[in-house]
């Protein structure tokens, strides 16, 4: 398919003239690659950009990462959510420690904890400059444009056709693409872009509607009653299951479901805690992506 294998000669020199200056694209350390990889899942590039540096001052190289007290990893991940990202990116790191060096083969990276086929295949192409796909919305956009037809994950990865060099460059060319040119929201920047000849949405006036948008599910809601447990200038704390939503992090005690007065003093003094009065009670709802709290 001619506009699939033109898409290197079209981006390539696009990229080199107009790519954003990211701290993780200074070099290509997998370590580094791959840690702004997992920070950018889900959050905005100039939020990570902060994470990011206190990151690898705090644990500059994977043997630091590997070594790492739980508390700190989980204080420097504090805010970019999802803490198993975080538990796992320790994990592959011991592994990593293990090998003796950073595995160079796709397999063998997505063999890691904590990595996918998109991250993988990110890895491979731009550290080690491998013919692999890494396939995210930004890349599933543009295809989906350049064709005028919803591509998916899989046939995405089939349909790309690396050039003999500069496959990390291609890689990210791709994805700064869809981040900065052919964007998600609003009108993409159709009158800028090196691929206003290749694309068909664009020649037929349909760029917004590819790729077409799937419902989503609605979020599950729990209801849940929360202590706040005082005594004096102390303030009751426990800590979250090993697994699970927010697992391993300090909270304030709770339970299932919305308790009455009674029945929450009552849960309270089962715990070991004599309370005599519930000064106040509040309502909070706290969202996360598939969940919601609604806390009393």
């Amino acid at each position: 398919m001619d506009r699939i294998r033109d898409l290197p000669q079209a981006l390539l020199p696009w990229f080199a003239e107009h790519k954003r200056d990211l701290p993780w694209r200074r070099d290509r350390l997998p370590y580094h690659v791959w840690l702004s990889e997992i920070m950018l899942q889900q959050t905005r590039v100039e939020a990570v950009k902060g994470y990011y540096s206190r990151f690898l001052e705090a644990l500059p190289d994977i043997p630091s990462l590997a070594n790492a007290e739980e508390t700190l990893l989980l204080k420097l991940w504090e805010g970019l959510g999802y803490y198993s990202r975080v538990r796992n990116l320790q994990k592959a790191a011991q592994e990593i420690v293990k090998l003796g060096a950073f595995p160079t083969e796709h397999s063998e990276i997505l063999r890691l904890p904590g990595i996918g086929p998109y991250t993988a295949g990110a890895i491979a192409s731009i550290c080690f400059d491998a013919p692999t796909p890494a396939v995210d919305g930004n890349v599933l956009r543009v295809l989906s444009r350049l064709l005028c037809r919803t591509v998916e994950r899989k046939e995405a990865e089939t349909l790309l056709v690396y050039p003999p060099t500069h496959r990390g460059d291609f890689t990210q060319a791709l994805m700064e693409l869809g981040a900065t040119v052919c964007v998600p929201n609003g009108v993409p920047h159709c009158q800028v872009c090196p691929l206003w000849e290749l694309c068909t949405a664009r020649a037929e006036g349909r760029q917004q509607q590819y790729p077409e948008k799937k419902a989503k599910k609605p979020r599950r809601v729990e209801e849940r009653s929360v202590f706040f447990l005082r005594c004096g200038d102390k303030i009751a704390l426990c800590k979250r299951p090993r697994k699970g939503l927010l697992a391993g992090l300090w909270q304030l005690p709770d339970t299932e479901g919305h308790l009455e007065a009674e029945t929450a003093i009552a849960m309270a003094e089962s715990w070991g805690v004599e309370p005599t009065a519930i000064e106040k009670t509040v309502e909070r709802q706290h969202i996360f992506t598939h969940v919601e709290w609604h806390q009393k």
